[in-house]
């Protein structure tokens, strides 16, 4: 008995089975290369000693740890998703599979034409991680120089009643030693930190009761803030030197663009005055504009930070870990203070910002011109927690106890209208 057998069904059956077996080797094969691209390209950054972040522009840093949970909840019925607002909106999907395809930031629209004007991509930092207080990915703002200058300039702004073109003195002499006011003999504390100002005239609108893009000052500026870390850091058991240089007053031919060569003379004058200093923070302010650089918690204000790292030093990697570590306390206890980590070459300008002279040396860019000296200080103390905890753990430094009475005495430096109403430091 014979049987029929439909050979266009078989012959149909065969060409889907062949279509999709064409259709995994291809995904197969385009798998295998994408591996095999990312290996190279791994090899290649090892053996360039670059950032592997130059290449994605960043955007990897827009991927926090909540994306990958939330993805995994997707597929795992059983596997609790992240607290609060799910981190894969429709928005922030949107926003990252646009600037990964385009390398433009929906939220920045100078990204849009960036790469087509000549030079105005030029001081584009790169984010290394991004802070909870910054998910739109916006960089730290600096003001360039007047045309005026010839060399490029290096970071920050420059300060516009003090414009200089002169060429750097042969040797720097940033001056005195007492331009750098330690812990004191008296304290039996060890200055393991080191605190100043590359740009230490940089200052606020609110405190110059002024309107300004770049505001600056030779009294009311950074180095109030750098001052109060210091105090701070001292209360918690932490020696600290404080550097109030004022360059554009005490150097010779001083020129804004030549400012990290007067602060690194600054640097290791301290470190052969003060053999126990181990940390350096160079402390600047944003030029950002205030609904960028201040953050809110349970209703008191914070200046933002950007922690900048300077990636024209070899060893850069060192000092974006240590930066981490502040950064990874301040999202713990802190959310929204951290605007993140962001590098910069010295395409954007100095490019090592005297980092190479220790692998705990970092930028702190606290704040921005529309932030009040307040909301400075209550960062600062933030920072001073978290950076005595830090040092304490790479020393072995003890937190020293002080005496009631003088405690006592210190307490009203809390106070709030205290604070504000503080006579200025004077610079040196």
């Amino acid at each position: 008995m014979f049987r029929t057998v439909n050979v266009a069904k078989w012959k149909q059956k065969w060409m889907q089975t062949l279509l999709m077996g064409r259709t995994f080797l291809l995904l197969s094969i385009a798998s295998a290369m994408f591996f095999i691209v990312l290996g190279l390209g791994g090899l290649l950054e090892q053996k360039l000693d670059s950032s592997p972040l130059a290449s994605m522009k960043g955007v990897a840093a827009q991927l926090s740890s909540r994306i990958f949970v939330d993805m995994l909840a997707m597929e795992m019925p059983n596997l609790p998703s992240g607290e609060g607002e799910s981190s894969l909106t429709r928005t922030q999907i949107a926003q990252f599979l646009v600037q990964m395809a385009t390398n433009v930031n929906p939220l920045d629209p100078k990204s849009l034409i960036a790469g087509e004007v000549p030079g105005l991509n030029s001081e584009q930092a790169i984010p290394l991680r991004l802070g909870t207080g910054n998910q739109s990915a916006k960089g730290p703002v600096d003001y360039p120089s007047p045309l005026a200058e010839e060399t490029f300039p290096e970071h920050g702004g420059e300060p516009i009643e003090d414009a200089g073109g002169g060429a750097p003195p042969q040797t720097v002499q940033p001056g005195p030693p007492s331009d750098a006011e330690g812990s004191g003999p008296s304290s039996n504390l060890k200055d393991y930190v080191f605190i100043y100002h590359s740009h230490n005239r940089e200052s606020w609108n609110p405190e110059l009761k002024k309107e300004s893009t770049n505001p600056n000052d030779a009294k009311i500026n950074v180095t109030l803030v750098g001052k109060h870390l210091q105090k701070e850091l001292q209360k918690r058991g932490i020696g600290a030197v404080h550097s109030n240089q004022d360059y554009a007053s005490t150097i010779k031919g001083y020129s804004w663009n030549y400012s990290y060569k007067y602060s690194k003379q600054t640097v290791k004058q301290a470190m052969a005055e003060h053999q126990d200093l181990q940390f350096f923070f160079d402390i600047h302010r944003d030029a950002l504009r205030r609904k960028d650089s201040t953050v809110e918690i349970d209703g008191t204000s914070y200046a933002q930070v950007y922690f900048v790292i300077g990636r024209g030093n070899p060893d850069w990697r060192e000092n974006e870990k240590f930066a981490k570590e502040i950064h990874d306390r301040l999202e713990e206890r802190y959310p929204g203070v951290s605007r993140g980590i962001w590098g910069k070459s010295t395409a954007q300008g100095n490019g090592e910002y005297n980092q190479s002279l220790s692998p705990n040396s970092v930028i702190m860019e606290i704040g921005g011109i529309d932030n009040t000296l307040e909301e400075n200080y209550r960062t600062a103390e933030v920072l001073a927690d978290l950076i005595a905890e830090i040092v304490r753990e790479k020393t072995n430094a003890k937190p020293v106890m002080k005496p009631q009475n003088e405690q006592k005495r210190q307490a009203p430096e809390r106070n709030t209208a205290n604070r504000k109403n503080a006579p200025p430091a004077a610079n040196g």
